[in-house]
């Protein structure tokens, strides 16, 4: 069984209601924690592609990728952790670590599954929470997320009943 129960959370996953692409979020990063992301999907079974505008590159050190001159367009990771799930990742800031996933691949209790285990390898990894929030959501309302302390992704707000 997963962290969470579809029943309980679907609201939350709801493209008209959330918006198709909520933003997730590990705060308080630092290029060490970008590395241990990128070092992560280099040695699991995602797979992954790494691009910089239009070209395609080989993954590089976290340094490298934040280190883009201010005027150019951020270098992005697309991570899948399974077939049909994407993760995109933004190199905006090293502040923090920026992803989006697309809600529509997230429907039902497996896919909420992998979504969930994909969040607590990542806030395993950095010891740090992982929390998402509806599109262009206020950082001071999120919805869920990978709670360091229990150590699983946990309801951070009340589903709208619907």
């Amino acid at each position: 069984m997963g962290d969470l129960l579809w029943d309980d959370v679907k609201t939350f996953f709801d493209p008209d209601l959330m918006g198709s692409l909520p933003d997730v979020l590990v705060p308080e990063t630092s290029v060490e924690d970008w590395q241990a992301v990128l070092d992560l999907a280099g040695t699991s079974d995602w797979t992954c592609h790494y691009s910089e505008g239009e070209t395609e590159l080989r993954v590089p050190r976290a340094e490298v990728a934040l280190s883009r001159p201010a005027d150019a367009e951020p270098p992005v990771l697309r991570v899948w952790p399974t077939a049909d799930v994407l993760a995109v990742f933004h190199f905006y800031s090293m502040e923090e670590i920026d992803f989006d996933v697309d809600l529509r691949e997230l429907q039902g209790q497996e896919r909420l599954d992998v979504f969930c285990g994909f969040l607590t390898l990542i806030g395993r990894r950095l010891g740090k929470p992982v929390v998402m929030y509806g599109e262009g959501g206020a950082p001071s309302h999120p919805v869920l997320g990978f709670d360091v302390e229990s150590d699983q992704v946990v309801l951070l707000a009340k589903p709208q009943v619907g």
